[in-house]
């Protein structure tokens, strides 16, 4: 598929000099093949003129389509003489007996009726197309049958002209359904109609060679380009092989279809010299060979754009500098000798602003842009005593300090039974249990636990501690050390009252933007490079330095990059249109430019140019620093807490069934109220548990060491010697007169009723 770059379109008068002017625009294109689509009469004087252009030669591709490769019999020796080297596309007539017949008959019956005529007139393929038409309308008129002679008159208005009384036949749509559809074998070979054109399968390719054209091959829908018609399949693997062919200059070469035009003087582009942002415009000179070099992020856009173009445009860097080779000394005379047609463009961060475009043609920018204020910044964050609450909010501290407290009650209701280091005196226990809750913040803990469900509940919640504590150290440490910048001003107008100066790029517009924002020409201050401009900015205004610097928005984000700690860009932004080229006003290649422009853009390859120049200079890792920490909140964690109480809610059920199932003689028997049995049962609870394996240890020590067992453990050494039964031994085994037979709290309640048998678990006071 061709894709064509420029199209020029001739009119059937045009003269001589209008087609000479057309062929010099093309002349000065980068490509050198033309496909030429028009008839043979305006044709032939193209090719002449061609040939007195000089684009006729070596190097150059001509190629036309069948309005003149039909008619090539018909041109004179000189329009011939101007082809030479053209390829054509020409309709195929295959040779046939009938064709033969045919042209002898015509031109005998020719000669008879044009006495007068020279007798050289050939037969082309028009007449051979319109004596298929004619044929094929023949066969249509049969296929329909019989044609009914009567004709209707059409309904025409009366403005209607005479023309428009014809009457039409009522077969018509008939026939000229018939006619579309009618295949025939004429003299020009397959003749068919498709959608009102005819239809030609086969084409011949000539070189115009000489007095005539020689035959270089033929193209087909089906096989493509061949050099004979008889032969059917070429491998995939194999090209054609074409006959040679003579190019424009007798080249027997193939042209490579496009060169550096050497006609055409260059265009002298001015770029500025910059002492500061060498990103967008770097102009080097080199002292010994007296060459300059010039990059940058806009000479990388405009070489991309130029490359674009659908033409080849040969042009030269002239940098615009003072004598001494230090700096640009303002855009606004760079601009001014394109105005005065010294030069012809300015290429670098050309900014497109209202009264430049008065002067000068500017092109579609190629960067967004706009003017922008940029300030120091400070820390603001206060700290104080309690800054150590900041990290989590009220309602995550009050559930965390419930939880703490529940454990506690989790872990003495487990443990009190069962371990003596959460007995004693009530103060003692509630101070072992919150103490015991509290210390696992710092997992020291002195106090032993003996019972599993205990310890599941503790790696249960020691593992919620260990993930807040965790988050909030890291919270408390941002907190403390992060600082929280924010600009020290961000209106404009305070400036202004407080009369503080504010800086701008030397030898920019955005000084005459300031006076028109109320500045006062005695508090601006120019810059002409980033280092300068911290300075400036460090320093302060009551130090001779400023309070804010205005400038557009891709400078101050280089700015940023480099030392983005100190400094912040702040609202509001005033809108610019860019940056663009500059050409001439009325030059024809802006539009092209603007063009190339919007391909540049949307493309990857403006990314890499950026990525090149600009994102790479982002060295500051942490931006402009206003950071903000937000206090952690229930909704972080109440997962955990759920966890947590599940599972130590788990564990309480799992103690209190165990605990009923061997009380269970107490909640049976009869003759009881729920209430009383509730108090014996908490008096139970309130006692240590003689048959958990530490307390049975705590005995066997005292066995060994010669120790009398108490009553009680003797009274567990009976009931154990009791086995398979579910009540204990009977009452008459214990005296009603001692204490032996009775369970008495540590605060000496009451004993048990004389009517209820003691629990099937014998257990002592604490």
């Amino acid at each position: 598929m061709f894709a064509f770059h420029t199209e020029v379109s001739f009119q059937t008068f045009a003269n001589d000099d209008q087609i000479l002017k057309e062929l010099y625009k093309l002349k000065t294109m980068q490509t050198r093949v033309f496909i030429v689509h028009m008839s043979a009469k305006i044709g032939s004087r193209l090719f002449s003129n061609a040939k007195e252009a000089g684009m006729m030669s070596e190097g150059y591709v001509w190629i036309m389509t069948t309005g003149i490769s039909n008619s090539l019999e018909e041109l004179d020796p000189g329009a011939i003489e101007a082809m030479q080297g053209v390829l054509g596309v020409k309709s195929y007539v295959p040779k046939t007996k009938q064709l033969d017949h045919f042209t002898n008959r015509w031109q005998v019956k020719f000669q008879e009726d044009n006495l007068n005529m020279p007798k050289t007139v050939k037969i082309n393929i028009l007449c051979l197309w319109a004596y298929d038409a004619a044929s094929a309308l023949a066969r249509a008129v049969e296929d329909v049958g019989d044609v009914n002679s009567v004709f209707l008159n059409t309904d025409r208005s009366s403005n209607s002209i005479d023309l428009d009384n014809i009457r039409a036949s009522p077969i018509g749509p008939k026939l000229l359904q018939a006619v579309s559809s009618t295949k025939i074998k004429g003299l020009s070979g397959d003749f068919s109609l498709l959608g009102g054109r005819l239809q030609s399968s086969t084409y011949q390719i000539v070189n115009v060679i000489g007095n005539g054209c020689k035959e270089i091959g033929f193209w087909t829908p089906e096989r493509g380009l061949t050099r004979e018609l008889n032969i059917r399949y070429y491998p995939d693997n194999l090209k054609p092989n074409l006959s040679a062919i003579i190019w424009p200059g007798y080249a027997s070469s193939s042209p490579k279809g496009w060169v550096i035009p050497t006609t055409g003087k260059k265009l002298r582009i001015l770029v500025p010299k910059r002492s500061g942002f060498e990103e967008f415009v770097k102009v080097v000179r080199d002292p010994v060979t007296n060459t300059t070099e010039v990059t940058g992020y806009c000479i990388d856009v405009f070489e991309t754009v130029m490359a674009k173009l659908p033409y080849y445009v040969p042009f030269e860097y002239v940098p615009f500098v003072n004598p001494d080779w230090t700096h640009t000394p303002s855009y606004e005379d760079m601009i001014d000798q394109v105005y005065f047609q010294n030069y012809d463009a300015v290429v670098g961060d050309i900014t497109i602003i209202a009264n430049r475009s008065l002067y000068v043609d500017f092109t579609q920018p190629y960067s967004v842009s706009g003017v922008a204020m940029v300030v120091p910044i400070k820390d603001t964050k206060k700290k104080n005593a309690w800054t150590f609450l900041k990290p989590l909010t009220r309602d995550l501290w009050v559930t965390t300090f419930g939880f703490f407290i529940f454990i506690a009650f989790v872990v003495w209701f487990l443990e009190h039974r069962n371990n003596e280091e959460f007995r004693g005196p009530p103060l003692h226990q509630v101070g072992t249990s919150l103490y015991y809750s509290f210390i696992t913040m710092v997992f020291a803990h002195r106090e032993n636990v003996v019972s599993n469900l205990t310890r599941f509940v503790m790696v249960v919640w020691m593992f919620v501690v260990l993930i807040i504590t965790q988050i909030y150290t890291a919270s408390l440490t941002s907190m403390l050390t992060v600082q929280q910048l924010q600009p020290i001003v961000t209106d404009l107008n305070e400036l202004i009252r407080n009369g503080e100066y504010v800086g701008y790029q030397a030898g920019t517009f955005v000084e005459g933007l300031l006076k028109k924002l109320g500045f006062h020409e005695s508090k601006l201050r120019s810059y002409s490079n980033p280092a300068q401009l911290d300075e400036q900015l460090s320093n302060g205004s009551a130090n001779g330095g400023i309070a804010a610097v205005f400038d557009e928005i891709p400078y101050m984000n280089l700015f940023l990059a480099k030392y983005c700690s100190k400094y912040t860009m702040v609202q509001p932004t005033y809108k610019t249109g860019g940056f663009g080229f500059v050409f001439p006003a009325g030059s024809p290649l802006v539009s092209d430019v603007s063009k190339a422009i919007l391909s540049v853009t949307e493309g990857d390859k403006m990314l890499a140019i950026e990525k090149k120049w600009i994102v790479q200079q982002d060295t500051c890792l942490g931006g402009n620093n206003v950071a903000t920490t937000a206090s952690l909140g229930l909704d972080s964690f109440w997962g955990l807490f759920l966890i947590a109480g599940t599972a130590s809610f788990l564990a309480l059920c799992i103690f209190i069934v165990i605990f009923l199932y061997e009380q269970r003689n107490i909640l049976t028997y009869p003759d009881t109220s729920i209430w009383t049995k509730i108090r014996i049962l908490a008096r139970v609870f309130d006692e240590k548990d003689l048959k958990f394996h530490t307390f049975r240890k705590t005995e066997q020590q005292q066995g060994r060491n010669g120790d009398t067992p108490s009553v009680h453990a003797r009274n567990a050494e009976a009931v154990e010697t009791a086995p398979n039964t579910d009540w204990p031994p009977s009452p008459s085994t214990y005296s009603p007169n001692t204490n032996e037979n009775s369970v008495s709290s540590s605060e000496g309640g009451s004993p048990l009723p004389d009517h209820m048998p003691p629990a099937s678990d014998t257990h002592a006071t604490n």
